[in-house]
């Protein structure tokens, strides 16, 4: 029986469209979309009390935010190459895995997109190694932590013995700040790339050049810089955009991802026990 495709979910439908209607589309949903992020993270200020859920209503901004940032990557793929890139981002778009990716990223810089996707293969494992010699297995940092802050749930060690996850998290001391994510997604907003007009400038500014593994960030900054100006020479940036919004897509603005592949990387327990053991023998010495 062919599944009903009604509700939510329905991203994909993107792929079927036009590049003109796409952009249209896409036009229309960014301006949505800044507004949960900026939704979460305002209600997340308000709970200084409540660090558990403030925390929680944090993680839901940045992932929100990220969903621009996967968009704004299909407007920013040349157009020689959006045929095979649209439909694989639009899967990420729902992938709570690749949207926290993206979110780590806009706090890092990186000098290249080969640099970039040395970075990124850590994050995509699904298991790894903890510990001063790897003694712990565990699973994905990043995953683990949203999960564990949302859910009350069963969880296991290595050895099998089951646990209840409480779904805690401790006050920080030190006072809320905007994610990187979100400020640059602020930012985007702020400079009139969410526009239908900006949207297009983006996708012919950025659709110059292919970032594939060499280009670096001075590539990402001077085609900013050509966006930032035909931005401001079409009136699109809004009254209360200011230069602090302009340092933020120079900061937290990731290059390009639509070659990068974002996809876990499965690790397997026999794996995983010989990089335990040669990070013992590391540390302690190989006799042999």
């Amino acid at each position: 029986m062919k599944k009903l495709q009604i509700g939510q979910r329905q991203a994909s439908r993107i792929c079927q469209m036009t590049a003109g209607d796409r952009l249209a589309f896409i036009a229309e949903g960014l301006p949505i979309i800044h507004a949960s992020a900026i939704g979460f993270w305002s209600a997340s200020t308000e709970l200084r009390d409540k660090p558990r859920e403030a925390e929680v209503l944090a993680g839901f901004a940045k992932e929100e935010a990220a969903k621009i940032l996967i968009l704004l990557d299909i407007i920013r793929c040349p157009s020689k190459r959006i045929a095979g890139t649209v439909n694989r981002m639009l899967d990420w778009f729902y992938k709570h895995h690749v949207r926290l990716i993206y979110a780590q990223l806009a706090e890092w810089w990186f000098t290249d997109v080969a640099d970039l996707r040395k970075a990124v293969a850590p994050l995509r494992k699904v298991h790894d190694l903890e510990g001063n010699m790897g003694e712990y297995i565990v699973p994905n940092h990043t995953v683990y932590q949203r999960e564990s802050k949302l859910y009350a749930d069963v969880e296991a060690y290595e050895d099998g013995t089951p646990i209840w996850n409480a779904p805690v998290v401790h006050p920080s001391g030190f006072p809320a700040h905007m994610p990187a994510v979100v400020q640059v997604v602020d930012a985007l907003a702020a400079c009139g790339i969410f526009s239908l007009a900006g949207l297009k400038a983006t996708s012919q500014v950025w659709g110059q050049l292919e970032f594939q593994e060499t280009e670096t960030l001075q590539d990402a900054e001077r085609l900013t810089k050509e966006l930032l100006a035909r931005l401001i020479a079409d009136c699109l940036p809004s009254e209360s955009a200011t230069q602090d919004h302009v340092n933020a897509l120079y900061r937290h603005w990731p290059l390009p991802m639509y070659n990068v592949d974002l996809d876990p990387i499965p690790v397997t327990l026999e794996e995983l026990k010989a990089e335990q053991e040669r990070l013992y023998w590391a540390e302690v010495g190989d006799p042999r």
